[in-house]
C-alpha cells in the first residue's frame, strides 16, 4: 500500500526539488506538496496522508500552528519538522507539540527519505491484513482490548479511512472529510478491505457514543437500504452479527460421554469438585472466528491459540479449545472459577 507523504514548505523551488529527488521512493511513498499550512490543511481534508514534512517559517499559517492542527484533527498522522533556524529550544518546543522527528537545512534527499521510511516502517509495527471483513475483524480487536490505530482502504472502491481504539472500544474513525459515527458507518459498510495496523492510539478524546456491534449493525443496514435489500433479507443479517456467539442450534454431534467425563473429571480434581462445568462438546461453527483470532494474535505477536474465553453476557460462559477435527467448546455457568479453569487448561494441558 503506498503511502502519501505531504511536504510542506513556502520555498516553491526548494519545495519542488524535494518532490522530484522523493521520486525514486515511489515503490515506497508518493510525495505531495502544499506551499504553506493552509494549502496543507485542504490536502489533509482532501485525501489521506499518512506523513507531513512540513517547515516552521511560513506566511499565513507557519510549521507549529499546522503542526497543532494535525495533532487536534489527525493525530494518527505523524509530522516531522524541518527549518533552517534550528536551535535546542526550538526543537524541543516542536517534539513536545507533538512532532515525530525534525531535521535541519539544508539535508540530504537521501536523509529525508531514510526518516521518512523509517518512521512510516513504525506506523505499520502492527502489519498488515488483506481482503478480510472490517467487521467481523474489529469485533476481534473489541474482544482483544487493543488499543491501536487501524487505516482501512476499500478493495472496491480505493476508499481510505482511519479508525482509532483504546483498550478495544471505538474512540474515532475518518474518511473522506467525514469524522466520528458516519465515518465509521462508511467504514464498516466496506466488504473486503486492507487493513495496516499501528499499535499505538494518539487520539484521546472519546468521539463516538455507541456500542460497536450497534455501530456495525446501522452500517449493515444502511448499506442494504442503499441497496435496496428487502426488509426480511436485512433482518436475517442483523440475527446473525446480533448473536454471532450463539452456538445453541449447533448440529455438530456432542462427544462422547467418556471424553466429557474426562475432562470433567480432571477439572474437579484440581478444583475439588468446584468446577463449574455444565458441558462439553464438538463444534465447527468456532472455526472461523479461531482462524481470525490466530491471524489478530500474529499480528501482535501473541504466540498460538490454545485456549480462548468467551464472555456471553448472560447464561453459561464458553471456553474454546483448537483441535484438528472441531474446536472443542467447554461450557461453564457463571459461577464457575473461569481465570482457575483457563490456567488448568494452559498449564496442564488437559488433552481434548
Amino acid at each position: 500500500m503506498i503511502k502519501n507523504v505531504l511536504i510542506v514548505d513556502d520555498d516553491q523551488e526548494m519545495l519542488l526539488s524535494v518532490k522530484e529527488g522523493l521520486e525514486k521512493y515511489d515503490e515506497s511513498f508518493s510525495a505531495v506538496i502544499a506551499g504553506d499550512g493552509d494549502i496543507a490543511v485542504e490536502k489533509l481534508r482532501q485525501g489521506p496522508i499518512s506523513l507531513v514534512v512540513t517547515d516552521l517559517k511560513m506566511p499565513r499559517m507557519n510549521g507549529f500552528s499546522l503542526l497543532a492542527h494535525i495533532m487536534e484533527h489527525y493525530p494518527d498522522i505523524p509530522v516531522i519538522i524541518i527549518t533552517a533556524y534550528s536551535t535546542p529550544e526550538m526543537e524541543k518546543q516542536a517534539l513536545l507539540g507533538g512532532a515525530v522527528g525534525y531535521i535541519e537545512k539544508p539535508f540530504m534527499i537521501e536523509d529525508l527519505a531514510r526518516k521518512i521510511a523509517s518512521t512510516l516502517r513504525k506506523e505499520s509495527e502492527g502489519g498488515t491484513l488483506h481482503g478480510i471483513s472490517s467487521g467481523t475483524f474489529l469485533q476481534l480487536i473489541e474482544m482483544e482490548q487493543k488499543t491501536c490505530t487501524i487505516r482501512v482502504v476499500d478493495r472496491e472502491s480505493e476508499k481510505k479511512g482511519v479508525l482509532f481504539f483504546m483498550d478495544g472500544e471505538l474512540l474515532d474513525a475518518r474518511v473522506n472529510g467525514l469524522s466520528g459515527v458516519e465515518a465509521a458507518y462508511d467504514i464498516f459498510s466496506w466488504d473486503e478491505v486492507n487493513l495496516s495496523i499501528q499499535n499505538t492510539c494518539q487520539q484521546k478524546e472519546n468521539r463516538i457514543d455507541g456500542d460497536l456491534q450497534a455501530i456495525l449493525l446501522e452500517a449493515m443496514r444502511r448499506k442494504d437500504e442503499s441497496k435496496g435489500v428487502p426488509e426480511d433479507e436485512d433482518e436475517t443479517r442483523t440475527v446473525e452479527l446480533l448473536d454471532p456467539l450463539d452456538v445453541s442450534e449447533s448440529t455438530d454431534e456432542p462427544w462422547s460421554e467418556e471424553s466429557v467425563e474426562r475432562i470433567r473429571k480432571k477439572l474437579n480434581q484440581a478444583l475439588d469438585q468446584r468446577s463449574g462445568v455444565d458441558d462439553v462438546y464438538r463444534d465447527r461453527s468456532w472455526e472461523e472466528l479461531i482462524r481470525q483470532v490466530e491471524v489478530v494474535g500474529n499480528l501482535f505477536n501473541a504466540g498460538p491459540f490454545r485456549v480462548g474465553y468467551v464472555d456471553r453476557r448472560s447464561g453459561a460462559d464458553l471456553i474454546l479449545l483448537p483441535g484438528s477435527d472441531a474446536p472443542t467448546v467447554i461450557s461453564v455457568n457463571p459461577r464457575g472459577p473461569k481465570d482457575r479453569i483457563l490456567q488448568i487448561l494452559v498449564d496442564r494441558e488437559i488433552s481434548v
